[in-house]
């Protein structure tokens, strides 16, 4: 941090970010470098055939030569070493190497190229030298393909642009055209991102829904990174450095005041109830999912209980349930639900930008018409999601502001019309009228099922909801504090989707950018030191950040290429606390459907394995779930398999209940 800049633009990478493969490329140059001395050394003699004088030569000259990279490829790893994220000084003469760097690839080619001539020659020397010279052709092409590779994916589309204003940003200029400076980025950003997300989803069609995901992407992408110049490595610095600030800052609070295992007889009930109800209906959400996560779940016998399933051809029986091309999906459904054939109303896996899969269903058992939303498994659902704009819900509730998040209230009124205007519903209720309506899903399906049941409330006011780690990002207040009576959220442990929306990506930003900016030791140390924590732990006490050196005040100009350093005890670098992204019209702050309950993780069973983990559940407000958690376990926490074994814990009575009430805050401050 910042982006270097060579031959007039930035690129995506820091002056920082070259002691890894600058050592990787020393060590095997060094390797190299000995082999063909010991080759020549113990050779020599032997280089009186037929060409011998032009191989000698050629091996002198290339110890020459690898020897003067070596020394090039040392001071770049030792340059790169210095300093701290925020302070690139000690760097200055990084550039001047890598232009003499480059520079030597030039006689290296040239010289791998007469090796390669040399070979085809068919000279008749010694079979050991010309088998040391083929080695030699071959890792000086592999080394030259690997660099050039590099390039290419450190290669910045906008550096052009944003090169011309490396030390003072836009500030220098007056307002009109800072303006049209910034405006210009912008607009450039957005194209770029447009046109890397098609590439990326080139297999997708191109119908409006599509088109206008890919815009509404882009804007968000280019809209987040606009006013920050981080290369991706000074993200997972950051990262890491927040993971052990958070549990340094936990290890150091009291424990949180609770009431275990006594809370009042109404709202232990209600705990208990609701998550045996959770228990049953997350078989629904995992069931929508079909084959892929059965067999991910079952490796081992998972194809072959389906297996006559994926093989058999289409009947009438898949006409009763939506006509699709069910295959391995049917037997994966009805092993995962334990239904029957006959149960089964409609079951649909038509997959696109913001139409979802769903299946509805029968359930005796609980005596309710079960209707299940898939989460997100494509690169459509994944456009869903990044479509994040708010957009206003027409619902007859009653309730003043009924905005959600755009993506995923497009998917559930595309589920809602084939419920209503297809009769799906209508028959499901001709069959079994007495039951209640009962929407589920998980991640992506979970936020679509809670928008469908706001949706389908006023038709049927008994509609039951439970979304299995739902986003964050998904209602206004006004709809998350109606959403209450009748939607029940279920969140494990770090999950890191149900604190995800925009407003929490953007205090991720800022958290990140105070973290480095106080940072006092180089980049290379923080990473080593945060892959250590990751896999084998540590005191989180001893993590590189000076962040009483500095105050948040230091924290508020823009990043738009490099910023002048500030230096309060420790260096800073600024950051806008007016970004593009807290646009109240656009961006306003979303939350979570419904109540929440939470799975919490007892004790430490180990930063991956899971296999003892027990958990223990309580109520809680949205307001813990206001900040994206930095752990191992934010990304696992949310896999639907995860979450089932933990909902078998807790149920099974594995794990007692730690209850506090549904208004408490949060449990842990991050800074």
């Amino acid at each position: 941090m910042p982006g270097m800049v060579l031959f007039g633009r930035r690129w995506a990478i820091a002056s920082d970010d070259l002691v890894f493969p600058g050592f990787f490329e020393l060590s095997l140059r060094v390797v190299w470098w000995i082999g063909i001395l010991t080759l020549y050394l113990m050779h020599r003699g032997k280089l009186d055939c037929t060409g011998g004088a032009l191989l000698s030569s050629y091996l002198i000259v290339l110890l020459v030569l690898l020897a003067i990279i070596i020394c090039t490829v040392a001071a770049i790893t030792c340059v790169s070493m210095k300093g701290t994220i925020c302070n690139p000084g000690p760097r200055k003469s990084m550039s001047k190497l890598l232009y003499l760097r480059l520079a030597l690839f030039l006689p290296e080619m040239v010289w791998a190229s007469l090796g390669a001539a040399w070979i085809a020659d068919d000279v008749q020397c010694d079979k050991t030298v010309v088998n040391g010279i083929i080695a030699t052709v071959v890792i000086s092409w592999v080394i030259i393909v690997s660099t050039v590779v590099t390039i290419i994916i450190v290669f910045d589309p906008l550096g052009g642009k944003m090169a011309p204003y490396p030390s003072a940003g836009p500030n220098h200029l007056d307002s009109r055209e800072s303006s049209q400076l910034l405006n210009g980025l912008k607009t450039a950003a957005t194209s770029v991102w447009e046109t890397r997300i098609k590439l990326l989803c080139c297999c997708i069609g191109k119908d409006d829904h599509t088109r206008v995901a890919f815009s509404s992407t882009a804007e968000l992408f280019s809209t987040y990174f606009s006013d920050t110049d981080l290369v991706p490595s000074d993200i997972a610095a950051g990262l890491t450095l927040l993971h052990q600030q958070q549990d340094n800052i936990r290890n150091s609070q009291e424990p949180d005041e609770v009431i275990s295992h006594s809370p009042g007889p109404p709202q232990e009930a209600d705990l208990d109830t609701e998550l045996a109800n959770c228990h049953h209906y997350m078989q629904f959400a995992a069931a929508a999912y079909g084959w892929p996560l059965y067999v991910y779940r079952n490796p081992f016998t998972g194809l072959c209980k389906i297996g006559g399933d994926c093989c058999r051809s289409r009947t009438t029986d898949y006409d009763l349930v939506g006509g699709d091309r069910l295959h391995c999906h049917f037997g994966s459904i009805l092993h995962t639900t334990g239904l029957q054939y006959r149960d089964f109303i409609h079951i649909s896996f038509h997959d696109k930008v913001y139409e979802l899969p769903f299946l509805v269903a029968l359930d005796h058992r609980k005596e309710s018409v079960v209707v299940a939303v898939r989460g997100t498994m494509s690169l459509q659902d994944i456009l869903t999601d990044l479509s994040a704009e708010s957009e206003t819900l027409n619902l007859e509730c009653g309730v003043q502001d009924c905005s959600a998040h755009k993506g995923i209230s497009q998917a559930a009124r595309y589920v809602y019309q084939r419920l209503v205007n297809d009769g799906i519903l209508s028959q499901a209720f001709s069959i079994a009228p007495e039951y209640r309506l009962v929407v589920v899903g998980h991640s992506l399906g979970a936020g679509a099922a809670a928008l469908l049941a706001l949706m389908l409330r006023s038709s049927y006011p008994q509609v039951r909801c439970y979304a299995f780690s739902p986003p964050r990002g998904l209602l206004s207040k006004s709809l998350y504090e109606y959403s209450k009576t009748f939607i029940v959220s279920l969140v494990l442990g770090k999950d890191v989707i149900p604190r995800l929306s925009v407003t929490n990506l953007e205090d991720l930003k800022k958290r990140i950018l105070r973290v480095i900016a106080h940072c006092n030791k180089p980049k290379y140390q923080i990473l080593l030191h945060g892959c250590w924590y990751e896999l084998f732990g540590g005191s989180p006490e001893n993590f590189p950040t000076e962040l009483d050196g500095g105050t948040q005040g230091d924290l508020t100009q823009p990043l738009l290429g490099e910023q002048s350093l500030l230096s309060h005890g420790s260096p800073t670098y600024s950051f806008s606390s007016d970004s593009p992204l807290e646009s109240p019209t656009k961006y306003p702050p979303l939350y979570p459907p419904g109540r929440i309950i939470h799975l919490e993780e007892e004790g430490t069973a180990g930063r991956f394995c899971r296999s003892a983990a027990r958990y223990s559940a309580r109520w809680s407000h949205e307001s813990q779930f206001s900040k994206i958690l930095i752990g191992p376990k934010m990304l696992t926490d949310h896999m639907p398999d995860i979450l089932m074994k933990a909902l078998d814990s807790v149920v099974s009575g594995q794990a007692g209940y730690a209850f506090c009430p549904p208004g408490g805050g949060s449990n842990v401050d991050v800074v």
